[in-house]
């Protein structure tokens, strides 16, 4: 019987064991090893106000289609609920307006999409892109920050970009390149666009899908209900509470050390870069170093249930540019709101109104630094400055995700190749997770597909590899 131990117990990890017992069948060991004292990693359902409710992501993209995939093959298809339609919005510029259509995440394929969020000056220069001299890249990746305000200006960047950008990376434009981020805008530049106005035209969506493919997913009962199908479905060892501290070659197979150490014939690293980073530095030291070059950031989600019939505004949430502040020059805590009574429609039910608030940007703790009684008030005033909303929550929870998000810099494509060309070389070893293709759920799922197909087939070219065992 061959024993493959998952190191990491989020969505990544928990995905790949369930893909491993699909390969493998019932006479292979699985074991997941997860630091913390619950499975799930980024996806957590708990309770507020007596609803269940998803206190780390809350979404993911459903115009992917591995999340999906996954949903109806675990027999959790009919749980699948969309958002209502309500459209987001962004406060910018000292004014709450809606999110433009016809952008890629922010990007216009049109100067007019953006008019209602520019000043005059600020209007003129993305209309003015598309004359700047022809944009090459060269097959080179670009920091994003400064192509964009060098072909668009400021202000866009400013009030558009980056907020929808730190919605998803928790990191400033800045510090982000091109072709991880924007693929498809780098990829329209590469087939021949000229300008990044002409890009994004190019690679929006088509109406059609546009009406009929709506861009976000969840689950009726939260996203743990996925882990826990999981857990259940791939008929895992799960130990909990259990950090592996080394993971080191044997004649045959691997030792992972830790409290109880591990030999195992296979093994799934499903952690953060600075976990991976660690372990593989004796045993794949190009895929360490690539790993040590990826930047994390630190998040919390703030969560308020209202009293009942409090009245949200007509909008699924608010991004918050950064240097946005209250009327008397307090900064924002949050990057962002959702209102979730009005995004979800299975929320938006009699009792409390769920309100969900985050904080956190790359390089910036500031709030982080704050008790959650703190981060709680401070997320309160946030509210009340940008909706009036000042009626105590009958209900609050505060969950902090240290280094849970990567950053996507420039030549971060560089970064992942090197990690997988490396690792693919090494026999009974793979690597999955949000550092690789994509930080979203979908792309997670992607992964750890992946990397369960490597390591299965490394086992059967290795033929049969005998037991493993615990030692120590």
């Amino acid at each position: 019987m061959s024993t493959i131990a998952v190191v990491g117990g989020g969505i990544s990890g928990l995905a790949a064991a369930y893909r491993l017992r699909r390969l493998l069948g019932a006479g292979a060991r699985i074991v997941v090893l997860e630091a913390a004292d619950r499975p799930g990693g980024k996806l957590r359902t708990g309770s507020l106000g007596g609803v269940r409710y998803d206190v780390g992501a809350e979404a993911f993209l459903n115009r992917r289609p591995e999340a999906v995939a996954l949903l109806r093959e675990v027999g959790l298809g009919d749980q699948l609920v969309h958002p209502s339609g309500a459209r987001s919005t962004v406060r910018a510029g000292g004014a709450r307006r809606p999110i433009p259509g016809r952008t890629v995440m922010g990007v216009p394929a049109e100067a007019s999409v953006v008019r209602e969020l520019l000043s005059e000056e600020g209007l003129a220069a993305v209309e003015a892109e598309r004359r700047l001299p022809p944009l090459r890249l060269d097959g080179r990746d670009a920091g994003l920050g400064g192509l964009l305000r060098a072909r668009f200006g400021a202000e866009l960047v400013d009030r558009l970009v980056d907020p929808l950008l730190g919605g998803v990376y928790a990191g400033g434009v800045d510090g982000l390149g091109l072709r991880a981020t924007l693929p498809a805008l780098a990829s329209a530049v590469d087939a021949g666009a000229t300008s990044l106005t002409e890009a994004a035209g190019v690679s929006l969506p088509s109406a059609e899908f546009v009406d009929s493919t709506p861009v976000f997913g969840t689950l009726r009962g939260g996203l743990g209900v996925l882990v826990d199908r999981l857990v259940e479905l791939s008929s895992v060892e799960l130990r909990l509470g259990c950090p592996v501290r080394s993971l080191a070659r044997r004649e045959r197979g691997w030792r992972l050390g830790g409290d109880v150490p591990l030999d195992a014939d296979g093994v799934v690293l499903a952690v953060p870069a600075p976990a991976a980073r660690r372990l593989l530095s004796d045993v794949v030291p190009v895929a360490s170093a690539a790993y040590a070059e990826v930047e994390v950031a630190s998040v919390a989600v703030v969560g308020l249930a209202l009293p009942p019939g409090t009245e949200l505004p007509p909008a699924s949430g608010v991004l918050i540019a950064a240097g946005e502040r209250h009327a008397d020059g307090t900064p924002f805590a949050a990057k962002a709101f959702t209102f979730s009574a009005r995004k979800w429609p299975h929320l938006d039910a009699a009792g409390p109104v769920l309100v969900r608030g985050s904080v956190g940007r790359h390089n910036e703790p500031g709030a982080l630094r704050a008790t959650d009684a703190e981060l709680v008030h401070l997320i309160r005033s946030d509210l009340a400055e940008l909706t009036g909303i000042t009626a105590p929550p009958v209900d609050s929870v505060v969950v902090r995700w240290g280094g849970g998000l990567p950053q996507y810099g420039v030549d971060h494509l560089d970064r992942v190749a090197a990690i997988e060309r490396s690792v693919a070389a090494v026999p009974g070893l793979a690597v999955a997770g949000a550092v690789l293709h994509g930080v979203g759920i979908p792309a997670c799922i992607a992964t750890a597909d992946r990397a369960a197909a490597k390591i299965a087939a490394d086992l059967g070219s290795a033929g049969s590899a005998g037991s493993a065992r615990d030692v120590g």
